[in-house]
């Protein structure tokens, strides 16, 4: 296969600054330690970190044709992601967030939706978009051409060409649950945070949400926790918590789709479902202890040694 992962979904710039206190009065201008420039979203953050982790990595999405697209699709060609399949769409801007980081590490945005919301992926696409063993779908609930029927006839495919499926998505409500429960028969690693998993069951807790995901046709339900670490459940009655990493946060942008890229990586390396999630957690972690939602992430041993001696150092 030509990929080790297709990223399919939500690509966003991010524009970051901490830390912020408050917004100047008037026209007036505060000093902050540090700005950067990010490929972000629910699939952008997502193949960037997979990309630093060693895998070949597909980019699908949709951009402007502006500035920021220039920046996006530059920085991940940087990184050695193919971008051939990502379109760029006239008319539209590329979809964009400015975060001002708390010094807790919170995150307050502002987000402008664009061409994510007019991303639609053709058949003509799938020969291309399908060549790799997984395939991660990110951000159901902000791609409106492609929410709905377009997802589960996307979903469907891939898994008739027996590609593993893993998907997460972002800002979910209530609201958001017609738009996922008709995936689930084709998701194999359903991978929202406990919050969205909650919100749209209706459940409370991450047995009672895994338990309803379950039933309506997942195979494994990985739910992050924030600060609670990370639960696991799948269809053969494995059930595992594992608690998060003892770390100093700087900014939380991104962490899930970190977790997700870790939890990608741990797959085409074949890891045992706990060691699965504690490699997740372990790229989420140097992800929080930086800016951005790639940041702290080096390569696949960097990763592993960190996870290690955050491991020893619990044992303490």
């Amino acid at each position: 296969m030509r990929y080790d992962v297709s990223v399919i979904g939500l690509y966003i710039l991010d524009i970051l600054g901490r830390p912020v206190t408050a917004i100047p009065e008037r026209g007036n201008v505060d000093f902050i330690e540090e700005i950067r420039l990010t490929v972000a979203g629910t699939a952008g953050g997502v193949v960037v970190n997979t990309a630093k982790l060693g895998l070949r990595s597909l980019a699908v999405g949709a951009v402007g044709n502006d500035e920021k697209a220039d920046f996006v699709l530059g920085a991940m060609k940087g990184l050695g992601i193919d971008t051939s399949a990502m379109q760029r769409l006239d008319g539209v801007p590329t979809s964009a967030t400015i975060l001002n980081i708390r010094p807790n590490g919170e995150r307050p945005a502002l987000h402008q939706r664009g061409a994510s919301d007019h991303f639609d992926l053709p058949a003509s696409f799938y020969d291309q978009v399908f060549d790799a063993p997984i395939v991660h779908l990110g951000g159901t609930g902000l791609l409106a051409r492609l929410d709905g029927p377009r997802s589960v006839t996307l979903l469907k495919e891939a898994k008739a060409r027996g590609c593993t499926v893993t998907f997460d998505l972002i800002a979910a409500s209530a609201q958001t649950a017609p738009l996922v429960l008709p995936l689930l028969p084709y998701i194999d690693y359903f991978m929202p945070s406990i919050e969205e998993a909650q919100d749209m069951s209706g459940c409370r807790g991450p047995r009672d949400c895994a338990a309803f995901y379950l039933d309506r046709g997942a195979r494994t339900c990985v739910f992050t926790l924030g600060s609670e670490g990370a639960y696991y459940a799948d269809a053969a009655g494995t059930r595992l918590h594992v608690p998060a990493y003892a770390i100093d946060v700087v900014d939380t942008t991104g962490c899930g789709d970190a977790f997700d890229a870790g939890f990608i990586t741990a797959l085409h390396h074949a890891m045992n479902p706990e060691d699965a999630v504690r490699f997740a957690q372990g790229v989420a972690a140097l992800v929080a202890g930086g800016l951005g939602s790639d940041a702290g992430v080096r390569s696949f041993a960097h990763a592993r040694e960190s996870v290690a001696a955050w491991l020893e150092a619990a044992k303490g």
